[in-house]
């Protein structure tokens, strides 16, 4: 049922975006491929163009310019995006409130939200007009629930949960699908970044069997493969070891 559609997907050159390129890909759904690393944007389409068409597109969401023009470039065999994964993000610094940095703070809001919102805005005017489309967010156990040291973080998943719901409200009566992908500790970039080169970075998962960015891709395929009548609006997925965002089992 999906071998004719078109998914873009946003942060797609590491962690969660890319194995779900590689996800989609099995299943012959033609891939735009978004991210501003060009060089891994090309690695990943020369290594998926067996399975299916793919689309590089390379820019930096949180340019609300660059997203226009990357979107209204996209050539006629790739104008009509059935699915939307809104998966870039990123997460800067682990300091209280009081010493946080605010250089931090705008990264984290200008890609988790406003990033969001600019490929949101540049998409949906077409599926609307088609009255046909799903639209999944990546959004973080950090949407739900807060824990120290996490403010800031916490807050523009929190955002992202609070877009979603209400973009199915005002997209509901276009028939177009909405939902986020909440997950808790998975292992890819995100600690490298987060920590920028601390020794925490390599500890972060240590001790217990964190969820791989593979898992994820896998749900997501999983949403999106549902029938017509079928949307999974809202879901919260931890590894086994982790019981909320401060409750974690370690063998160590």
């Amino acid at each position: 049922m999906n071998k004719n559609k078109t998914a873009l997907i946003t942060g797609a050159t590491s962690g969660i975006g890319k194995a779900t390129a590689y996800e989609f890909a099995k299943h012959r759904i033609q891939l735009v491929i978004c991210g501003r690393r060009l060089d891994r944007l090309k690695t990943i389409k020369d290594e998926l163009e067996s399975l299916t068409k793919v689309h590089i597109l390379n820019f930096d969401v949180r340019k609300k310019s660059e997203v226009e023009k990357a979107i209204k470039s996209l050539p006629d065999n790739f104008k009509n995006i059935d699915i939307l994964i809104n998966n870039a993000g990123n997460a800067h610094g682990f300091d209280p409130i009081q010493t946080g940095n605010i250089d931090d703070w705008d990264a984290m809001i200008d890609i988790n939200v406003k990033g969001l919102l600019y490929v949101s805005k540049a998409v949906i005017p077409n599926m609307v007009e088609r009255q046909s489309g799903h639209i999944i967010n990546i959004g973080s156990s950090a949407g739900k629930e807060v824990y120290p040291k996490g403010n800031v973080y916490c807050a523009s998943k929190h955002a992202v949960i609070a877009i979603t719901d209400s973009m199915r409200l005002d997209l509901n009566p276009f028939g177009i699908k909405v939902a986020s992908i909440n997950p808790g500790l998975v292992e890819t970039e995100f600690s490298q970044v987060r920590f920028k080169g601390d020794q925490n970075a390599n500890t972060v998962y240590k001790g217990f069997k964190a969820l791989q960015a593979e898992d994820i891709a896998d749900i997501i395929y999983f949403v999106i493969s549902r029938p017509t009548h079928v949307n999974i609006a809202d879901l919260l997925v931890f590894p086994t070891a982790q019981a909320n965002n401060t409750t974690v089992k370690k063998n160590i």
